[in-house]
């Protein structure tokens, strides 16, 4: 009897010690185990029932993540709970300036950090694409986390979700969309090491996008011919895209261009182009056999192979899955958004993903479909291909020859220089006063994109937005 009773003492010992260890490494269970009723009770009667909606909601946000080297959360609590609405107003205003300028000189930073690797200003260097990965921001969030200011939002203003952003849009005053926004920024606390390899893969992602070009002039068919204009480097995807809806204004050569380009894409695709063709004026390629060929024409000097190689060995998909892989490891961290599909909806574009699924469904299902695919057919007067996809005939631009199209914008925007030089030109057109015309032009930036092309906002007063688009060596193209 003595020993069933001891043996039963000592794993009864053993269970409370290991509750006790586990409480040890799992914030939530030890902010349990230090009565957090009592802490609300405490504020409540130093600052009054009025207080309590605030009081249970801000303690509950700080402490899902509070950790235990964070210190005394009840003392920071009763420190730094704000009952005077004043004193609160302008607490937020603290906010709003200093990570506006914090913010907004990180955004700066990263800048230039990748300008190299984003503008096309010259040969990248080894090294230019190790600054491009570095995302100077990173550390940030955990910093103010650890330096408490992060608590101090979460303690004073409202964490929301999508739903109830939505429900109540209508009702917030100006100041509690700022308090909402504020708050929001806290409600996750994704180490800095996971957000150096996010931004390291997006680094590595957006590179070898901006340098996937195809030189368009070093397509040829079965019998050797180029469909393309020398000097015509697009970029997948978009580009390619434009080229397709641009040569609906051929009649003769438009459908054999666009025939080559769905191969090319398909090549792409099913990563069965060869990476020797990929940004290379030096070799000729048949996208329907495959086969690679040292081109007679060299069009710019580029260091880059002149012979064939293998298919691309699933590349673009390995990109993919190191987003994925890099973006999972912020899942743990975030508990009511656990994966990256999520937040995109409902903290980044916030629309939520039954909305939609419905619109898309509505669209696809849609029976002017069917009208329409008819409509284009009798257009055509043929049957529909893969490329009509993208047809473009319903808008007035898709009668207009490509070629000179790019002829005309090449001649009036020679360098991004001139195309910045004629913004308040464009914007008068488009129906803004000429003063406003004149105080966008003022405060935009264009730069020569080494892709395809962004806006890149500033994040402060006083710096400028950046626009950049491509333009070659021969001048901007229509495209």
């Amino acid at each position: 009897m003595r020993k069933s009773t001891w043996v039963i003492t000592l794993i009864g010992t053993l269970v409370v010690a290991s509750s006790a260890l586990s409480c040890r490494h799992r914030p939530d269970i030890f902010l349990r185990s230090t009565n957090i009723q009592n802490l609300k009770l405490r504020l409540l009667q130093k600052h009054g029932a009025a207080q309590k909606l605030r009081i249970d909601r801000g303690v509950d946000q700080v402490a899902a993540l509070w950790r235990d080297s964070d210190g005394d959360l009840a003392a920071f609590a009763e420190e730094q709970f704000i009952a005077d609405d004043d004193l609160l107003s302008k607490t937020l205003l603290r906010f709003e300036s200093v990570l506006e300028q914090v913010d907004g000189h990180f955004n700066e930073i990263g800048r230039e950090l990748r300008q190299a690797t984003e503008l096309d200003r010259g040969p990248l260097y080894p090294v230019d694409v190790l600054f491009s990965q570095i995302d100077p921001s990173a550390h940030l969030i955990e910093d103010l986390f650890l330096g408490k200011v992060a608590f101090v939002a979460l303690l004073n203003f409202p964490l929301t979700s999508l739903a109830e952003r939505i429900a109540g849009e209508g009702q917030y005053s100006r100041r509690e969309w700022a308090e909402i926004r504020l708050a929001s920024r806290f409600g996750r606390r994704i180490p800095s090491e996971v957000q150096t390899k996010v931004a390291q893969v997006s680094a590595q992602t957006d590179l070898y996008i901006a340098e996937y070009n195809i030189w368009m002039h070093h397509l040829v068919n079965a019998n050797g011919e180029r469909l393309f204009p020398k000097g015509l480097r697009l970029i997948s995807h978009w580009n390619l895209r434009d080229e397709l809806k641009a040569n609906y204004s051929d009649p003769v050569k438009g459908l054999g261009k666009q025939r080559a380009i769905v191969q090319v894409m398909e090549r792409i695709v099913d990563q069965s182009i060869p990476p020797s063709v990929i940004n290379n004026p030096r070799l000729d390629w048949n996208p329907w056999t495959n086969r690679v060929t040292p081109s007679p024409l060299q069009e710019i000097e580029i260091d880059a192979p002149a012979v064939a190689s293998q298919n691309e060995p699933d590349g673009r998909y390995r990109h993919l899955l190191d987003q994925f892989d890099a973006n999972r490891q912020a899942d743990p961290y975030c508990p009511t958004t656990p994966t990256v599909l999520q937040r995109s909806f409902e903290l980044s574009r916030e629309i939520p993903e039954d909305q939609v699924i419905a619109l898309l469904k509505q669209v696809l299902t849609s029976p002017v479909a069917g009208q329409v695919a008819t409509a284009i057919e009798k257009r055509l007067g043929r049957s529909l291909e893969p490329q009509d996809l993208w047809y473009d005939g319903f808008v007035p631009r898709s009668s207009f020859d490509a070629q000179v199209l790019d002829s005309k914008v090449k001649a009036r925007y020679p360098s991004p220089e001139a195309f910045a030089r004629d913004i308040p030109r464009i914007l008068r057109q488009l129906g803004f006063t000429a003063e406003k015309s004149e105080f966008l032009a003022d405060h935009i930036v264009v730069d020569p994109s080494r892709g395809a092309g962004h806006a890149l906002p500033a994040a402060r007063r006083g710096d400028f937005p950046h626009l950049r688009t491509r333009v070659e060596k021969e001048g901007m193209n229509y495209k």
